[in-house]
């Protein structure tokens, strides 16, 4: 099939940021940290805004490999993240490639009757709900015997790797007949509750389309929202407490967004969440070049852009009355764009292999945290749109958990960490911190090198601190490692045990082990064991029992980038 680049690299940026962080080789390093956390003062639950995926490879849900890595999110956090897949509704063989797939529910009789085939569907979703997850039901796109006539018009260079213009994008078009779409979702929603049951079908999110402001959706805004006024109806008609919402835009799809808000308000139609997507850069687009060259220039992604882009969808939700509260889905969130470019289309996309984007991942979870807590509305969820790939090389730089083989990725430590924290947020301060509140006089620049933390509570009376060192620059070393003081006060007295875990080059990190044994495409059994025995998340110190008696104080050194989980454990 053909690639509409202008769906990547068309993309609009909110604000003064240039399309990607350059390098700035003289920014500063923080030479020295001190954290302070109160164990006593809860600042409320701590928001789980991470526990959700998404990926465009819809078929690859139940292949064994996707099986087995919706089954390790569950293992590693107890399930219930929401996850996302595009391209159900398109028509199509079963067969997925990088950024296409095919559910293949919807057709049609000779005589134009709708019948429906749920035999791929019942298999992703199978495979989704098995594992113990939810559905976050992406409505789209246009079965090919729904499409109208100007489908027609959109052209599709021949080719010996092009199928036809329907995969090429003519799925993006408004359905023709907005009754028969409305009675395929209905349909849809009908199936489900009769196969996974109305209990947990109502946990699901139901959101109309994906990036309707750009090439994803051919037709206007008054078309969309016309949409979907008859998908609420078709869904409640079926499950009245269905939770609905959209429109999913980019980060250029402000006023798209505004359109969309002016209409559900002035119409009071159904609408349970928001969503949008952010991207934190995106490079130049397929920078072929010998293996071996660096990029033709170094950037980065950058969590301040993406900060921005958040803080300014959020004012613009706040700015309704009756939409302040509704939860807030970011269901795309990810340091660039697009998932499926590696390192071998541009060099910059390296960092998707490393240990800087894990640390990058928890940095801006907190940082998202962090604005909830200065806007009306608030963040609920931060998709990763983020799954595996079929057919790729060993570490070939894609935006994914897994690399070829199976192997976990550095990134999939990020959530590991995550999970580990406890349900509520403890008040912690940090001197070597980047504040949100920077947003206000930002004049595009990436975020500058920083340490900071994140700290919770669990009910057991185990504290947890998420600390770690980095900046927006995959290509920034410092050959010093950062002394931080972490200290923990109003602790119940008592034993504790102590745990450290640690991602940084030497630590939960996969790709640097596979490095370290030449770079194999073809590794052997031992090599392969060697590279999957270092995959998860590892200690950086014997964990050690310590006595407390109100305040203790910890010393770490990090590396950049780094992130630790120094985790209190109460013992008798």
């Amino acid at each position: 099939m053909t690639t509409d680049t202008a769906v990547h690299t068309g993309r609009k940026s909110l604000g003064p940021f240039p399309p990607a962080a350059p390098r700035n080789p003289d920014a500063p390093h923080v030479t020295t940290a001190t954290i302070a956390v109160d164990a006593a003062e809860i600042e409320g639950p701590l928001t789980r805004i991470w526990e959700s995926f998404g990926y465009d490879e819809f078929n690859w849900t139940y292949t064994p490999t996707g099986k087995r890595l919706l089954q390790t999110f569950t293992d590693f956090s107890g399930g219930g993240y929401f996850v996302r897949p595009h391209y159900m509704y398109c028509s199509g063989s079963g067969f997925g490639i990088p950024h296409w797939s095919n559910g293949n529910v919807y057709h049609e009789d000779a005589d134009g009757n709708p019948y429906y085939d749920f035999t791929l569907l019942d298999q992703a979703y199978d495979a989704i709900v098995g594992a113990g997850h939810h559905l976050l039901v992406e409505l789209g796109f246009t079965p090919r015997d729904l499409l109208p006539p100007e489908a027609a018009e959109l052209t599709v260079v021949p080719s010996p790797t092009a199928y036809t213009n329907y995969e090429a994008g003519a799925w993006g078009y408004p359905p023709k007949d907005y009754a028969k779409w409305a009675g395929l979702v209905g349909a849809t929603v009908r199936h489900c509750i009769d196969r996974y049951g109305e209990a947990e079908v109502k946990t699901w999110l139901w959101e109309l389309w994906n990036e309707p402001d750009i090439s994803y959706w051919r037709g206007t805004l008054e078309q969309y929202n016309e949409l979907y006024t008859a998908t609420v109806e078709a869904i409640r008609a079926v499950l009245p407490e269905a939770k609905v919402g959209g429109p999913a835009v980019t980060s250029g799809g402000l006023e798209f967004l505004r359109g969309f808000l002016d209409y559900t308000s002035r119409r009071g139609e159904p609408l349970d969440f928001i969503a949008y997507h952010t991207k934190g850069c995106r490079f130049p687009t397929r920078d072929y070049r010998p293996f071996a060259e660096p990029a033709a220039e170094l950037l980065s992604p950058s969590s301040t852009k993406m900060l921005y882009d958040l803080r300014e969808f959020n004012r613009l939700i706040g700015s309704y009355e009756a939409y302040a509260d509704l939860p807030v889905i970011v269901d795309e969130c990810d340091a660039a764009v697009p998932a499926h470019f590696g390192r071998y289309d541009n060099r910059n996309y390296s960092f998707q292999n490393t240990e800087y984007y894990p640390v990058f991942q928890a940095k801006l979870m907190k940082k998202i945290l962090d604005l909830n807590a200065t806007e009306p509305a608030k963040v609920a969820y931060a998709t990763s749109w983020s799954f595996y790939f079929e057919a790729e090389r060993y570490f070939e730089g894609t935006r994914s958990f897994l690399t070829a083989g199976g192997v976990e990725k550095p990134f999939l430590n990020a959530y590991r960490m995550l999970s580990l924290l406890g349900p509520d947020r403890l008040r912690t301060t940090s001197d070597a911190a980047w504040k949100v509140g920077e947003l206000e006089h930002t004049d595009g620049s990436s975020m500058p090198e920083e340490v900071d933390a994140l700290a919770s509570r669990a009910e057991d009376g185990s504290v947890a601190v998420l600390l770690w060192r980095h900046i927006d620059d995959q290509y920034q070393t410092s050959e010093d490692l950062t002394p931080v003081s972490v200290t923990v006060r109003n602790l119940p007295a008592g034993s504790y045990r102590l745990r450290h875990l640690r991602i940084d080059a030497d630590h939960s990190n996969s790709f640097t082990v596979w490095q370290s044994l030449g770079s194999p495409q073809d590794p052997t059994a031992e090599q392969l064991a060697k590279i999957t025995d270092r995959q998860g998340l590892e200690e950086f110190e014997a964990e050690r029992r310590i006595t407390v008696d109100g305040d203790v104080s910890l010393e770490v050194t990090l590396p950049l980038p780094s992130a630790s989980l120094l985790i209190l454990e109460p013992s008798s």
